[in-house]
């Protein structure tokens, strides 16, 4: 009689061996899967840039301040030295009455022109006017001219009266009028510094400083 209890046994055999088998491969598909994530991993990890040293040395040179350059000053240039146009005529310094009144032999020099080296020639380099009356018999000439300087052309006009001439304060009151007075050679002359005007007459008929106060304070009173 054959037992037949050999057959069960074979059968548990063979479904063990079909589990192992199984599990087998599991554990293979499972090992294939992580060393192809693996794999993955580093592929990914591989596109991610690496700094280098010029990228480094870029970011620190960026980092270092910069030296601006710095603007250059000049100097302020000093103001030339001038005068603004005169709106007078001669006829409104002194008009004929005026010169009547000093001398009754003066009268208009229709070809007059400024003495050389004289203030009336000075007068005309900065814009000034010049203005002659001639003594009728003897040609002698009464000069007068008018500047109206800027602050730098009074203060040196100014220095060089101070360091030339006296001072006359009897043409009008210091610090709105300052006065001088000096003989250049013979030729009187007469300055007077208002806060817009250098006023100058020369003559010789000017012997002191008191022979030019009749012209000196008509040439005023018109300039006003």
């Amino acid at each position: 009689m054959t037992d037949t209890r050999v057959y069960p046994l074979f059968t548990r055999t063979a479904a063990r061996a079909a589990r192992l088998s199984a599990r087998r491969r599991a554990g293979l598909v499972l090992a294939g899967g992580a060393l192809f994530s693996l794999v993955l991993s580093g592929c990914a990890s591989g596109d991610t840039p690496i700094p280098t040293n010029s990228a480094a040395a870029t970011s620190e040179a960026s980092a270092d301040p910069t030296t601006s350059a710095v603007p250059s000053s000049s100097p302020t240039p000093t103001p030339e030295a001038t005068g603004s146009p005169i709106a007078q005529t001669c006829g409104d310094l002194l008009t004929l009455q005026d010169v009547y009144e000093f001398n009754p032999n003066y009268g208009t020099a229709p070809d007059y022109s400024p003495t050389a080296d004289g203030l009336a020639t000075i007068a005309q380099t900065y814009n000034g006017l010049s203005c002659g009356w001639s003594n009728q018999t003897s040609g002698e000439l009464v000069e007068v001219s008018v500047v109206a300087p800027n602050d730098v052309l009074m203060t040196t006009l100014k220095q060089q009266a101070d360091a030339d001439s006296q001072p006359v304060p009897t043409y009008g009151t210091p610090p709105t009028v300052d006065g001088f007075f000096t003989d250049a050679g013979g030729n009187g002359q007469a300055q007077v510094f208002t806060e817009t005007y250098w006023v100058t007459l020369s003559t010789p008929a000017f012997g002191e400083p008191g022979d030019a106060e009749g012209l000196m304070s008509s040439v005023l009173g018109h300039l006003g």
